[in-house]
């Protein structure tokens, strides 16, 4: 079927239209971006003492000592430290999350169900605070465990979804080789349903991984805290943009690229 049949082909006035706004847009979008670099590039006063524009060499020269990189991995690896430790506790608390909302019985089914619906709506930063308040466990595993029960009740309700997908056949075949709900979902339906949802679950990981930043909040040194606040406070503030930029820079580089492998995970699973 043409494109055609399903909408009227733009005229020569709608196509003069669509040309003029897209050049008021292109001028605008430049407009903005002309702006924001003016301004930073701009010497700016603060507490008294004027810093030169936020291009300025001298405000980047902290870079070239091995300290400071020293120190921004030593953020990096604790980031990485607390995604990967409740990544791997998400996705077994997920499985068992997913079991227990499928079960047959309302009694397991009905409690697991409120349970899940209380992470999911409980802010992150919340469950870290109370972890933290009301145990010893310390800000590191406050982190972990507060990343842990929600994005464990996330990954639950899609591995849910993955095991609604798969056909009916595939529990009925378990079954009738003699296995119990419980190994059939084991060894037949899970694989499959993270097979299916895998993408998902990347993509969730991936949420799970900026959300770590929450750490700063709880006293926990992940990049953030080590770099917008404890090398800032040492430095000096002059160096609090250069600082927010390398920052930034790492966490596109690692969520891209974790999304980049969510994204061809996908076209892999639709081409079979």
């Amino acid at each position: 079927m043409s494109a055609s049949v399903l909408f009227d082909a733009p005229g020569p006035k709608a196509r003069r239209r669509s040309r003029i706004f897209s050049i008021i847009s292109i001028i605008l979008l430049i407009g903005v971006v002309a702006w924001a670099l003016l301004t930073l590039a701009a010497p700016r006063q603060s507490s008294g003492i004027t810093l030169p524009g936020s291009f300025d060499p001298s405000r980047w020269n902290i870079f070239a000592d091995p300290r400071v990189w020293r120190d921004i991995g030593l953020g990096l690896l604790a980031t990485l430290r607390a995604a990967g430790v409740a990544a791997v506790f998400a996705l077994a608390l997920g499985v068992v999350f997913a079991s227990l909302r499928t079960s047959v019985y309302a009694w397991v089914r009905v409690p697991t169900t409120v349970v899940l619906e209380f992470f999911r709506g409980m802010p992150v930063l919340l469950l870290m605070l109370f972890i933290l308040l009301a145990s010893s466990f310390g800000a590191f595993w406050a982190v972990v465990l507060g990343l842990t029960l929600y994005n464990g009740a996330i990954i639950g309700e899609i591995l849910r979804a993955g095991l609604a997908s798969l056909p009916r056949g595939q529990r009925e075949a378990g079954l009738s080789l003699g296995l119990t709900r419980l190994q059939t979902k084991t060894f037949i339906e899970f694989p499959q349903a993270f097979r299916q949802m895998l993408p998902v679950i990347i993509a969730q990981l991936v949420v799970l991984l900026k959300d770590t930043s929450l750490g700063y909040i709880v006293g926990y040194n992940e990049l953030i805290r080590t770099t917008m606040n404890n090398m800032a406070s040492f430095y000096g503030n002059r160096y609090l943009f250069s600082l927010f930029i390398v920052t930034l820079v790492i966490y596109l580089t690692i969520n891209l690229s974790l999304s980049a492998v969510a994204r061809r995970l996908a076209r892999r699973r639709v081409s079979r």
